[in-house]
Protein backbone atom coordinates (compact mmCIF):
# COMPACT_ATOMS: atom_id res chain seq x y z
CA UNK A 1 0.00 0.00 0.00
CA UNK A 2 0.98 3.41 -0.85
CA UNK A 3 1.37 5.89 2.34
CA UNK A 4 -0.33 9.09 1.98
CA UNK A 5 1.73 12.20 1.64
CA UNK A 6 3.00 14.31 4.35
CA UNK A 7 1.43 17.62 4.72
CA UNK A 8 4.74 19.52 3.17
CA UNK A 9 4.82 17.02 0.57
CA UNK A 10 1.67 17.68 -0.81
CA UNK A 11 2.31 21.68 -0.02
CA UNK A 12 5.19 20.97 -2.48
CA UNK A 13 3.31 19.32 -5.40
CA UNK A 14 0.67 22.18 -5.03
CA UNK A 15 3.79 24.96 -5.11
CA UNK A 16 5.26 23.10 -8.45
CA UNK A 17 1.79 23.36 -10.21
CA UNK A 18 0.75 27.18 -9.14
CA UNK A 19 3.09 28.61 -11.45
CA UNK A 20 1.34 29.24 -14.80
CA UNK A 21 4.32 28.69 -16.27
CA UNK A 22 5.29 25.19 -14.74
CA UNK A 23 2.29 24.63 -15.39
CA UNK A 24 1.89 24.88 -19.66
CA UNK A 25 5.61 22.92 -19.12
CA UNK A 26 4.53 19.83 -17.36
CA UNK A 27 0.98 20.17 -19.83
CA UNK A 28 2.80 20.02 -22.91
CA UNK A 29 4.81 16.83 -21.51
CA UNK A 30 1.42 14.79 -20.72
CA UNK A 31 1.49 13.12 -24.12
CA UNK A 32 4.66 11.20 -23.41
CA UNK A 33 7.11 13.42 -25.65
CA UNK A 34 10.33 14.63 -24.44
CA UNK A 35 11.17 18.30 -25.47
CA UNK A 36 14.29 20.37 -24.83
CA UNK A 37 14.29 23.36 -22.60
CA UNK A 38 14.01 25.51 -25.89
CA UNK A 39 10.85 24.20 -27.00
CA UNK A 40 9.67 24.21 -23.00
CA UNK A 41 10.42 27.77 -23.09
CA UNK A 42 8.38 28.49 -26.26
CA UNK A 43 5.54 26.71 -24.86
CA UNK A 44 5.93 28.82 -21.71
CA UNK A 45 6.08 32.10 -23.08
CA UNK A 46 9.56 32.55 -21.09
CA UNK A 47 12.77 33.29 -21.15
CA UNK A 48 15.54 30.25 -21.35
CA UNK A 49 16.89 31.19 -18.32
CA UNK A 50 13.33 31.38 -16.53
CA UNK A 51 12.23 27.94 -18.08
CA UNK A 52 15.64 26.43 -17.29
CA UNK A 53 14.61 27.34 -13.48
CA UNK A 54 11.06 26.14 -14.01
CA UNK A 55 12.61 22.76 -15.22
CA UNK A 56 15.46 22.32 -12.67
CA UNK A 57 12.46 22.43 -9.71
CA UNK A 58 9.83 20.30 -11.33
CA UNK A 59 12.81 17.43 -12.01
CA UNK A 60 13.85 18.50 -8.40
CA UNK A 61 10.09 18.13 -7.24
CA UNK A 62 9.87 14.58 -8.79
CA UNK A 63 7.64 15.58 -11.89
CA UNK A 64 9.59 15.34 -14.55
CA UNK A 65 12.68 13.56 -15.57
CA UNK A 66 16.21 14.77 -17.44
CA UNK A 67 17.53 12.85 -20.17
CA UNK A 68 20.97 13.68 -21.30
CA UNK A 69 21.21 13.62 -25.29
CA UNK A 70 24.74 13.99 -26.32
CA UNK A 71 25.08 18.35 -25.21
CA UNK A 72 21.12 18.14 -24.65
CA UNK A 73 19.09 17.58 -22.54
CA UNK A 74 15.52 16.88 -22.98
CA UNK A 75 12.71 16.98 -20.58
CA UNK A 76 9.81 14.22 -19.98
CA UNK A 77 7.59 13.55 -16.93
CA UNK A 78 9.57 11.33 -14.36
CA UNK A 79 7.09 8.17 -14.08
CA UNK A 80 3.68 7.16 -15.29
CA UNK A 81 2.63 7.34 -11.83
CA UNK A 82 3.17 11.65 -11.93
CA UNK A 83 1.76 11.36 -15.19
CA UNK A 84 -1.64 9.49 -13.50
CA UNK A 85 -1.35 11.69 -10.64
CA UNK A 86 -1.44 15.00 -13.17
CA UNK A 87 -3.89 13.25 -15.88
CA UNK A 88 -6.65 12.73 -12.97
CA UNK A 89 -5.62 16.51 -10.87
CA UNK A 90 -9.21 17.52 -12.88
CA UNK A 91 -11.19 15.12 -10.74
CA UNK A 92 -10.50 17.58 -7.58
CA UNK A 93 -12.72 19.99 -9.08
CA UNK A 94 -15.98 20.89 -8.23
CA UNK A 95 -18.84 19.50 -10.24
CA UNK A 96 -22.90 19.75 -10.19
CA UNK A 97 -24.68 17.09 -8.44
CA UNK A 98 -26.46 15.98 -11.37
CA UNK A 99 -23.57 15.46 -13.64
CA UNK A 100 -22.60 11.95 -14.01
CA UNK A 101 -19.25 12.84 -16.07
CA UNK A 102 -17.05 16.03 -15.82
CA UNK A 103 -17.62 18.41 -18.62
CA UNK A 104 -16.36 18.29 -21.93
CA UNK A 105 -14.73 20.97 -23.52
CA UNK A 106 -12.93 18.88 -26.18
CA UNK A 107 -15.10 16.15 -27.64
CA UNK A 108 -11.94 14.84 -29.46
CA UNK A 109 -9.99 14.57 -26.12
CA UNK A 110 -12.74 13.25 -24.39
CA UNK A 111 -13.34 10.77 -27.19
CA UNK A 112 -9.74 9.27 -27.47
CA UNK A 113 -6.52 11.18 -26.09
CA UNK A 114 -3.14 9.51 -24.95
CA UNK A 115 -2.63 9.47 -21.04
CA UNK A 116 0.85 9.54 -20.86
CA UNK A 117 1.77 7.18 -23.63
CA UNK A 118 -1.69 4.81 -23.46
CA UNK A 119 -5.46 4.63 -24.80
CA UNK A 120 -7.98 7.13 -22.89
CA UNK A 121 -11.30 8.63 -23.05
CA UNK A 122 -14.36 6.84 -23.65
CA UNK A 123 -12.86 4.80 -26.40
CA UNK A 124 -10.02 4.11 -23.96
CA UNK A 125 -12.81 3.10 -21.05
CA UNK A 126 -14.28 0.42 -24.02
CA UNK A 127 -11.12 -1.27 -24.61
CA UNK A 128 -10.37 -2.02 -20.70
CA UNK A 129 -14.18 -3.04 -20.51
CA UNK A 130 -14.01 -5.42 -22.90
CA UNK A 131 -11.01 -7.01 -21.67
CA UNK A 132 -12.57 -7.44 -18.28
CA UNK A 133 -15.94 -8.21 -19.21
CA UNK A 134 -13.87 -11.35 -21.68
CA UNK A 135 -12.18 -12.52 -18.85
CA UNK A 136 -8.67 -11.38 -20.37
CA UNK A 137 -7.28 -9.81 -17.25
CA UNK A 138 -6.36 -10.88 -14.00
CA UNK A 139 -4.39 -10.01 -10.92
CA UNK A 140 -0.98 -10.81 -10.79
CA UNK A 141 -0.26 -14.58 -8.41
CA UNK A 142 1.46 -11.71 -6.33
CA UNK A 143 -0.94 -9.53 -6.04
CA UNK A 144 -3.63 -8.12 -3.75
CA UNK A 145 -7.30 -7.45 -4.27
CA UNK A 146 -6.83 -4.14 -3.85
CA UNK A 147 -3.67 -3.80 -6.11
CA UNK A 148 -4.70 -2.00 -9.57
CA UNK A 149 -1.24 -1.87 -10.76
CA UNK A 150 -0.96 -5.44 -10.78
CA UNK A 151 -3.30 -6.40 -14.04
CA UNK A 152 -2.11 -9.12 -16.31
CA UNK A 153 -3.34 -10.63 -19.34
CA UNK A 154 -4.53 -14.66 -19.07
CA UNK A 155 -3.14 -17.10 -21.52
CA UNK A 156 -6.60 -16.49 -23.69
CA UNK A 157 -6.40 -12.87 -23.81
CA UNK A 158 -3.24 -13.15 -24.80
CA UNK A 159 -4.10 -15.47 -27.32
CA UNK A 160 -6.68 -13.12 -28.70
CA UNK A 161 -4.83 -10.26 -29.04
CA UNK A 162 -1.87 -11.83 -30.84
CA UNK A 163 -4.98 -13.21 -33.10
CA UNK A 164 -6.10 -9.89 -33.80
CA UNK A 165 -2.23 -8.43 -34.09
CA UNK A 166 -2.28 -6.32 -31.44
CA UNK A 167 0.60 -7.93 -29.45
CA UNK A 168 3.78 -9.03 -30.12
CA UNK A 169 3.93 -12.79 -30.87
CA UNK A 170 6.24 -13.30 -28.05
CA UNK A 171 6.93 -15.49 -24.65
CA UNK A 172 6.71 -12.18 -22.90
CA UNK A 173 3.80 -10.08 -24.06
CA UNK A 174 1.03 -12.36 -21.42
CA UNK A 175 3.89 -11.19 -18.52
CA UNK A 176 3.27 -7.11 -19.41
CA UNK A 177 1.79 -5.52 -16.61
CA UNK A 178 -1.05 -3.15 -16.50
CA UNK A 179 -2.47 -0.31 -14.29
CA UNK A 180 -6.34 0.47 -13.85
CA UNK A 181 -5.69 4.20 -14.64
CA UNK A 182 -9.07 6.12 -13.31
CA UNK A 183 -10.30 8.46 -16.45
CA UNK A 184 -11.01 12.05 -15.81
CA UNK A 185 -13.51 12.85 -18.54
CA UNK A 186 -15.12 8.78 -17.94
CA UNK A 187 -14.77 8.81 -14.13
CA UNK A 188 -14.25 4.77 -15.32
CA UNK A 189 -10.83 2.93 -15.59
CA UNK A 190 -8.68 2.79 -18.79
CA UNK A 191 -5.59 0.13 -19.37
CA UNK A 192 -2.25 1.95 -18.04
CA UNK A 193 0.87 0.90 -17.22
CA UNK A 194 3.10 -1.49 -20.05
CA UNK A 195 0.39 -3.51 -20.97
CA UNK A 196 -1.21 -0.13 -22.03
CA UNK A 197 1.48 1.64 -23.80
CA UNK A 198 2.08 -1.44 -25.56
CA UNK A 199 -1.36 -1.97 -27.31
CA UNK A 200 -1.80 1.75 -27.94
CA UNK A 201 1.44 1.60 -29.69
CA UNK A 202 0.65 -1.77 -31.96
CA UNK A 203 -3.17 0.19 -32.74
CA UNK A 204 -0.51 3.28 -33.83
CA UNK A 205 1.24 1.29 -35.42
CA UNK A 206 -1.75 -0.93 -37.44
CA UNK A 207 -3.01 2.74 -38.34
CA UNK A 208 -6.41 1.86 -35.99
CA UNK A 209 -5.23 5.01 -34.58
CA UNK A 210 -3.64 7.94 -35.57
CA UNK A 211 -2.55 11.13 -33.61
CA UNK A 212 -4.02 14.75 -34.62
CA UNK A 213 -2.39 18.04 -34.60
CA UNK A 214 -0.82 19.15 -31.57
CA UNK A 215 -3.11 18.15 -29.19
CA UNK A 216 -2.85 14.88 -26.95
CA UNK A 217 -6.56 13.65 -28.80
CA UNK A 218 -6.84 10.52 -31.29
CA UNK A 219 -8.78 9.54 -34.05
CA UNK A 220 -10.26 6.71 -34.52
CA UNK A 221 -9.71 5.20 -38.44
CA UNK A 222 -12.37 3.41 -40.24
CA UNK A 223 -9.85 0.26 -40.46
CA UNK A 224 -9.59 0.52 -36.25
CA UNK A 225 -13.30 0.89 -36.41
CA UNK A 226 -13.85 -2.43 -37.89
CA UNK A 227 -11.21 -4.20 -36.24
CA UNK A 228 -12.78 -3.15 -32.79
CA UNK A 229 -15.78 -3.91 -33.50
CA UNK A 230 -14.56 -7.37 -34.74
CA UNK A 231 -13.29 -8.14 -31.57
CA UNK A 232 -16.86 -6.59 -29.40
CA UNK A 233 -15.26 -3.56 -27.93
CA UNK A 234 -18.52 -0.87 -27.92
CA UNK A 235 -17.51 1.53 -30.39
CA UNK A 236 -19.90 4.28 -32.38
CA UNK A 237 -19.16 5.96 -35.35
CA UNK A 238 -17.12 9.05 -34.88
CA UNK A 239 -12.69 8.85 -35.43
Amino acid sequence: MHAFPTRYQLAELGALLADPSRAAIVLALTDGSARPAGELARVAGVAPATASAHLRRLVAGGLLAALPQGRHRYYRIASETAAQVLETLPLLHARPAHSARAPRDDPALAYARTCYRHLAGQLGVAVYDWLSREGDLKLGADALQFDRDALQLTPRGAARLREADLLADDAHAAGLRGRACLDWTERRFHLGGTLGVQLTARMLERGWLRRTGQTRALALTPPGRAGLRRLGVAVDDRG
